[in-house]
């Protein structure tokens, strides 16, 4: 791949095209707002110029919605020798193109699982898709050349390529991504009329929870509504947990022991749920989830103290395996959460108190 036509100059296809042109890829620049497409070749890109002629590669980063009609537009003018699209959504685009009666040798649909709460050029980033699975979805007439083309661009992006069914992804990112989405953003919105004082309470598992609620909800709008059938299948089971916790809840008022007891054991079932579920996500870089050992650093809110322990634990010869941060509430303090191997906490500990660190236990 020498040559590449970004369409789209957001999030994902900024980033693309930052990683193409780092890799000494000639990027051209192209969206419906010429503005967005200068700011992206401004921050290096590549070039808002259209291409002298045909490229190697046409990549197409529009919305769900609109990626049939933009790959059709630049499939009839001939602009690549193979085009691709990083949209959410695979199959509805797919079948669009097929009733267009287009030849779809030359185009492979396909999905970096990357992202950011923040869109548009200014929040790209050249490694926002490094060590992350970048589904692409081929058929059996998909031209061999194309399906190179796509591995290439993953490799450029330092992604890791995984091969799907489109109806399958579409799927399994209503179950890992869309649905999650709209749960989180129906926790947070309980915050909205929330007592200010109650509001002052939160911590990091809300934080966590409702971390992705913070996306464009335009964005978002485009995305469910080229997916929403397996969306609405998700959400009516979960709907269905929810009634039966609730139940139970209400059994844990009861005054009956009996009712109480079957409260007891109805929460125990889904909070068992949860941990089974939660033990199969994917750990450190995909790989199985391990068990790590949490060492807890009690620090200041002051430049360089993150810097320093992870100085310190080098000094020890200790690998950070995770981080978190919990922010004191109305104190410039917090706590850093140090996820290590197991045989390495001690070992860590003993060091970071021995270079006068506070920790908790």
């Amino acid at each position: 791949m020498r040559t590449a036509l970004v369409i789209g100059t957001g999030l994902i296809g900024t980033s693309a095209a930052l990683a193409l042109a780092q890799r000494g890829v000639v990027v051209h620049l192209e969206d419906r707002d010429p503005e967005q497409a200068r700011t992206a070749a401004a921050l290096g890109a590549g070039t808002d110029e259209a291409p002298d002629g045909p490229v190697d590669v046409a990549i197409v980063a529009a919305p769900p919605a609109h990626v049939a009609g933009v790959l059709a537009d630049v499939m009839r003018r001939g602009a690549a020798r193979g085009y691709l699209d990083v949209a959410s959504v695979k199959g509805g685009p797919r079948r669009e193109l097929e009733a267009l009666g287009l030849d779809l040798s030359t185009y492979l649909g396909t999905h970096p699982m990357s992202g950011r709460e923040k869109s548009g050029p200014l929040a790209a980033s050249g490694d926002l898709f490094e060590g992350r699975p970048w589904v692409l979805t081929p058929t059996r007439d998909t031209d061999t050349e194309v399906l190179n083309l796509a591995l290439e661009l993953v490799s450029h992006c330092r992604a890791v390529p995984v091969v799907m069914d489109a109806d399958a992804h579409d799927r399994a990112v209503a179950l890992v991504s869309h649905m999650p989405h709209l749960v989180s953003s129906m926790v947070a919105a309980r915050l909205e009329n929330a007592d200010e004082a109650a509001v002052r309470l939160c911590g990091q598992g809300i934080r966590d929870v409702t971390r992705i609620a913070a996306s464009d909800p335009r964005m978002w709008i485009d995305i469910l509504s080229a997916n929403p059938g397996p969306v609405a299948d998700l959400l009516t089971d979960v709907a269905g947990d929810l009634e039966e916790t609730v139940r139970a809840l209400r059994a844990l008022q009861s005054s009956d022991e009996d009712k109480r007891r079957e409260g007891a054991d109805g929460i125990e079932h889904v909070l068992r749920r949860g941990n089974a579920g939660q033990v199969r996500v994917p750990g450190k870089h995909g790989s199985a989830p391990r068990v790590y050992e949490v060492v807890a650093v009690l620090i200041d809110d002051q430049p360089g103290q993150l810097a320093r322990i992870f100085a310190d634990a080098g000094l020890a010869g200790v690998n950070i395996e995770d981080v978190r941060i919990e922010h004191a509430t109305g104190r410039q303090a917090g706590l850093v959460q140090l996820m290590v191997e197991p045989k390495s906490a001690p070992v860590l500990s003993a060091a970071l108190r021995e270079r006068g660190w506070a920790l908790r236990q």
